[in-house]
């Protein structure tokens, strides 16, 4: 019964999503189609995930939706997001280090921080600060599709000569109409009580959508969203980063340790070479190119076909038990399962994952895995190539007692290889260019633990919620738009009905006038 409904529930989005679609094109389109970036306007065609993300947003009110993509789609083009780089914004923005992207909260949800004390009000640069929160959005919808953000506003040592509403309004409205869906939790750290009346007015900008998104802490409360590990010393975190640009600080992925220790990176490579020039060559079981320390030619035609018959019983003691991967993102180079996510647990069972990589070229792809818990995972391989039409299965372990979570990220990178001759592969990573890389970023997700059941029934609580959960959100989002616009009404209404017990009493009083001057005017006939 549940598979049903949630059939029936997929099938009325697929219809929704159709009928924006159609109606934009008949609406919007016909009118001008010079408002729109037509990149943008592509993708509204063929993305599904985006116009359901306008839709989920504005509660399935296609009218509503339809309002949404507009505004949104303008905005885009004004700013010219689609071509926005690094070398658009002022450099001495990133210098501030005001708005940066940099660890996760509780959840998994990137951080996005704004230094409040580093904000001067300047009507010179604000369209250049706009840009710059829009460069950092763009940035992350492109590397993390679908994850949402949690805004952190650090307000140590602020004052009113920091607050810009305009500049709030405009980060506010980035949420609520430009990214859809894409804000987590809007936390407000350590505001001072002078800027009370400021913030009550920027919960009312914010909606019924997202008003239960916007939190108050103070610094001893901010843990209850953020571990220590992620917040900065003066919040009581025991976070080390310090901003500092060049280079763009939002990169948090590391070379993983593979199974027989830590891998070297190419620029300790490069570092060490001459110290080890005379010492011997690094044994067989450093398995990864990127581990020895002088770089070693690498024949990969052949090295694939003469470990070819090792790593097929290899690769069969490694996969044993762990679970296939149900979906898969096509990628330009490489197509890659799982799509989104890895699965961990604490089950035996549970603590391996496997990721395939399927070449869709012509030429060998070279790869490699990194992640932002290097000591907690291993991956094997972690580098290597991928043969056209072939595809290599990638096993990624917990190491110990190490547990997943939802802050954890895979980086899978890849890179086509014309020239498959003889090359150092780690050299090849040197050289290569950053535009002819692909990158596919995939999220931890934390399988709950399960309850040993009391007997054979069919659906328990905790799936019921699990199931139901989506809906119950969506049900309390529609009950709390319905009670904002009922709330709106009920204001109309005690307005109209103050004025008409106004006009009601005016001619009362008309009435009382009249009779008194026909009473007089009788009175002296």
């Amino acid at each position: 019964m549940a598979e049903l409904d949630q059939h029936e529930g997929e099938q009325d989005i697929e219809k929704k999503i159709e009928e924006t679609r159609q109606r934009f094109k008949n609406e919007f389109l016909q009118d001008s189609t010079e408002k729109y970036d037509s990149r943008d306007v592509e993708r509204l065609q063929t993305d599904d995930a985006l116009v359901e993300g306008y839709l989920t947003w504005r509660l399935y009110a296609v009218d509503d939706a339809l309002k949404m993509i507009d505004e949104s789609l303008q905005w885009r083009k004004e700013f010219g997001l689609n071509d926005l780089t690094e070398s658009s914004i002022p450099k001495w923005m990133f210098e501030t280090g005001a708005v940066y992207l940099h660890g996760y909260d509780k959840e998994g949800n990137k951080l996005f921080w704004f230094k409040v004390k580093l904000h001067m009000k300047d009507n010179k640069t604000i369209t250049d600060k706009k840009k710059y929160v829009a460069f950092w959005l763009e940035r992350y919808a492109k590397k993390e599709p679908g994850m949402p953000l949690t805004v952190v506003f650090d307000m140590a040592e602020s004052g009113l000569s920091n607050i810009d509403m305009e500049f709030v309004k405009y980060i506010i409205n980035c949420f609520k109409v430009y990214y859809p869906k894409f804000l987590s939790k809007m936390i407000i750290v350590d505001m001072p009580w002078i800027m009370n009346a400021a913030w009550k007015i920027v919960k009312s900008w914010l909606g019924p959508e997202a008003i239960s998104k916007l939190k108050f802490a103070s610094r001893s409360e901010i843990q209850t969203f953020i571990g220590p590990e992620y917040l900065p010393p003066h919040m009581g975190g025991t976070d080390p980063f310090k901003y500092s640009y060049p280079p763009l600080p939002d990169d948090d992925f590391q070379t993983p340790i593979c199974d027989n220790g830590p891998i070297v990176s190419e620029d300790d490579v490069e570092s060490k070479e001459g110290e080890m020039e005379g010492k011997d060559a690094l044994s067989e079981s450093s398995f990864n190119s990127e581990v020895a320390v002088k770089p070693k030619k690498v024949n990969f035609l052949e090295d694939s076909l003469r470990s070819e018959d090792n790593d097929r019983g290899d690769a069969g003691t490694r996969t044993k038990g762990v679970r296939k991967p149900l979906t898969t993102f096509k990628g330009p180079l490489l197509d890659v399962s799982p799509a989104e996510e890895l699965s961990f647990g604490s089950g035996e069972t549970e603590k391996k994952c496997l990721i395939i990589l399927s070449n869709v070229t012509k030429n060998q792809v070279a790869f490699k895995v990194r992640t932002t818990a290097p000591e907690k995972y291993r991956v094997k391989p972690s580098s290597s190539c991928c043969e056209p039409g072939a595809s290599v299965d990638i096993v990624v372990s917990l190491h110990g007692g190490s547990q997943a979570s939802p802050q954890d990220r895979f980086l899978v990178m890849a890179a086509e290889m014309e020239n498959a001759g003889s090359q150092e592969l780690a050299q090849f990573w040197k050289d290569v260019s950053k535009t002819k890389i692909m990158e596919h970023r995939l999220r931890c997700h934390v399988l709950e633990s399960e309850k040993p059941a009391a007997g054979p029934l069919r659906d328990s609580p905790v799936e019921m919620v699990s199931n139901g959960q989506q809906e119950l959100n969506t049900a309390l989002m529609r009950v709390l738009a319905c009670n904002s616009r009922l709330e709106q009404k009920m204001n109309t209404c005690l307005w109209v009905q103050k004025v008409l017990v106004g006009l009601v009493l005016v001619l009362v009083a008309l009435n009382l006038l009249c009779l008194f001057m026909l009473s007089a005017s009788q009175r002296q006939s």
